[in-house]
């Protein structure tokens, strides 16, 4: 395949009998329907396996051919709703940025082709006939909707061609409706992947896997804060909640519904709401990316949370015990969710990080996603008559308590592996058990302490207890703020473990991007550690909602330059963000400069054990084998032991894949040629 595959060299390759792969061409993103052509390349079984070739005129009049056919055969609507699926697609802020490109409803993310077999298939289901028995064939036509559904997640213009299967990839490989620019098209009445044969033939394959041995079960739809349940009747309440504003559930679920309805029929719907799926009542905190959704706000998600969490107390009995799965790294999600957990009247006992997420997903790369859902797990703070016990704790002996049980859960969760963010979160409800086995904690003043200031100091005692296992037998107060900062910072990335998703790709954070978190997490770590995050300029950026640990490679003109290493480092970073400057340029530059003025590159006199690691890095990584020699040993940067401590701690904690740690790996290895 030929990278973007375009004009005469494409056509030659193709003319020499090779394989060529077409992309669609960029700009050509007008809404589905009217798009032109749909690919630029076309699949056939060639004699050794699968060939490409390019579109031909047959091709392109038969993407016009289908347009024309939906107009002409499905033109007309059926109980005032058309056959094309035109509801309005919703505009979240990064959820469905797919609206800035023209695609305005639901109907613009497929494609001609696309679109006719998707009706096709529904107008076909909906008048099939399946017999006398209304109860089967209801059964029946649910799910072959199922299979539609399968279907238009494998067959719309967002779907990415995945090169190792040679195969079109699902849309909701995450949750959201984004930019595609090149997309796969499969073959919906052939045997290939998306196929309608290949879709039913897997349902059929799952429910013969059931075997005859069935057991009844029952299911109903009902609002979680109204459940129909009898109270006392279950010994587990399990949750999987909604994730506050990681994803808008109802909106992502109307992509299906929209074929759905018009598969079943709208009078076997109990769905409406702008022919749409109920959203009012969703429990999720959107306002912020939809005015829209003004009243879903941290408030109201809080309020809903509670009154759902407190009647599936009401349903469970007094001995039995409440799951709640939750997986966001934001500190104001974990907030809102706790506190409903609290004023539902549970007691939290314990919480487990169970790995449930791809390491190799986007979402994860570069940023301090979790990689497992942390299940928090309860029981009634009831008696056994049902009433909710009301205790009121002391504050003092909440504080006093709490780092006992910080010290015996960190080091059980290092041993299994559980580190960085993970971690963090699942401390989370050891320490809440302490706090929420009370109705209320109150101050020696009788002032009651609100959840939000218990959990500053949850996120204290987590940071202090994570550094102690971090430098192990080292005195982590004797380095400065800078190292411990950067030290915790790395761990809660959990950046030096290895994310190999096992076939080769890793997750990546290069040493030119730095490593991110999400600004109010950061903000906790650096006030765990007695540091001011606003302070922290030389090694942290801060932008929106987010903060950046610098990269030892954006630290060269601080850690170097003659006139500038005293001045504000944003000042630096952003001269050589305009001036787009490598590690090498800029350390040349800087050599030029002190060569102009009669003097040699050497670094300044670093005021911290983390500048003088970082300076040594950059030396070994420009190959400046001599200036590293005499910085070390001449100026006595390598006489300190706090150096090669936290260059051993540094190397344990960056990325694998990293420059960086490629660097203080080399500044180690030194240690012993120069008899240090």
């Amino acid at each position: 395949p030929l990278d973007g595959g375009r004009g005469l060299r494409a056509r030659s390759a193709a003319a020499a009998g090779q394989r060529v792969v077409l992309l669609r061409r960029p700009g050509d993103r007008s809404r589905a329907g009217h798009r032109g052509l749909d690919r630029d390349c076309g699949r056939c079984d060639g004699k050794s396996g699968r060939d490409y070739r390019l579109p031909e005129a047959s091709d392109e009049a038969l993407v016009q051919q289908a347009g024309l056919q939906i107009r002409s055969r499905f033109g007309e609507s059926i109980d005032g709703i058309n056959w094309l699926p035109d509801e309005t697609l919703p505009y979240l802020r990064s959820i469905f940025n797919i609206k800035l490109l023209g695609v305005l409803s639901w109907g613009d993310l497929f494609s001609p082709r696309q679109a006719l077999s998707h009706i096709t298939f529904a107008r076909t289901i909906r008048n099939a006939d399946f017999g006398d028995d209304a109860a089967l064939a209801h059964v029946i036509r649910t799910l072959l909707t199922l299979a539609l559904g399968k279907q238009t997640d494998l067959g719309n213009s967002l779907c990415r061609w995945e090169p190792i299967a040679q195969c079109p990839r699902q849309l909701f490989g995450r949750q959201a409706i984004g930019i595609v620019w090149d997309y796969a098209e499969g073959v919906p009445i052939g045997d290939s992947s998306g196929s309608w044969n290949v879709l039913i033939n897997g349902i059929a394959s799952a429910l013969e896997g059931i075997g005859s041995d069935w057991l009844p079960g029952q299911v109903q739809q009902a609002d979680a804060a109204k459940h129909p349940l009898p109270d006392e009747s279950a010994s587990l309440l399990f949750t999987d909640p909604p994730y506050y504003d990681a994803i808008p559930y109802a909106d992502l679920s109307d992509f299906f519904y929209v074929w759905q309805k018009r598969a079943l029929g709208v009078s076997a719907s109990s769905l409406s709401e702008d022919d749409l799926t109920p959203k009012r009542d969703e429990i999720v905190q959107l306002a912020e990316r939809n005015k829209k959704y003004a009243h879903k706000t941290r408030d109201n998600f809080e309020k809903r949370m509670t009154e759902a969490l407190s009647r599936g107390r009401e349903e469970t009995t007094h001995d039995g015990i409440g799951v709640f799965v939750f997986a966001h790294k934001g500190t104001d999600a974990w907030e809102a969710m706790l506190q409903a957990v609290i004023d539902a009247g549970w007691t939290a006992t314990a919480s487990w990080p169970i790995d449930t997420e791809n390491a190799s997903r986007l979402r994860a790369q570069g940023s301090a996603a979790l990689g497992s859902s942390v299940h928090v797990v309860c029981r009634p703070r009831e008696t056994e008559s049902g009433s909710i016990r009301e205790e009121v704790g002391e504050w003092r002996d909440v504080l006093s308590e709490l780092p006992k049980r910080i010290h015996e859960w960190m080091p059980r969760l290092a041993a299994e592996g559980v580190v960085g963010a993970d971690a963090i979160f699942a401390c989370l409800g050891p320490a809440l058990e302490i706090f929420s086995r009370y109705s209320r904690v109150e101050k020696a003043s009788g002032e009651a302490v609100p959840l939000r200031e218990y959990l500053e100091q949850v996120w204290a005692t987590v940071s202090t207890e994570a550094l102690s296992m971090i430098f192990k037998d080292a005195d982590a107060a004797g380095l400065e703020p800078d190292a411990r900062l950067t030290a915790m910072w790395l761990w809660t990335l959990g950046a030096g473990e290895d994310k190999s998703n096992g076939n080769g790709a890793d997750d990546k954070v290069t040493a030119s991007t730095g490593y991110t978190l999400e600004y109010d997490a950061a903000r906790k770590i650096a006030q765990g550690l007695g540091i001011h995050l606003e302070q922290s300029e030389s090694i942290v950026e801060v932008k929106g909602d987010k903060a950046r640990l610098l990269p030892c490679s954006e630290r060269t003109r601080y850690l170097f330059g003659k006139d500038e290493a005293t001045a504000a480092s944003s000042r630096g970073r952003k001269k050589k963000k305009d001036q787009q400057r490598s590690l090498f340029e800029e350390l040349d530059n800087l050599e030029a400069e002190a060569e102009t003025g009669a003097g040699k590159l050497k670094p300044q006199a670093g005021e911290t054990v983390l500048d003088r690691v970082h300076q040594c890095m950059i030396l070994f990584a420009s190959g400046r084998g001599e200036a590293l020699r005499r910085f070390l040993v001449e100026d006595g940067a390598g006489t300190d032991a706090r150096f090669w401590k936290l260059a051993q701690c540094l190397s344990a904690l960056y990325p694998k894949s990293t420059d960086e740690k490629r660097w203080v790996d080399g500044v180690l290895a030194r240690k012993k040629g120069l008899g240090l």
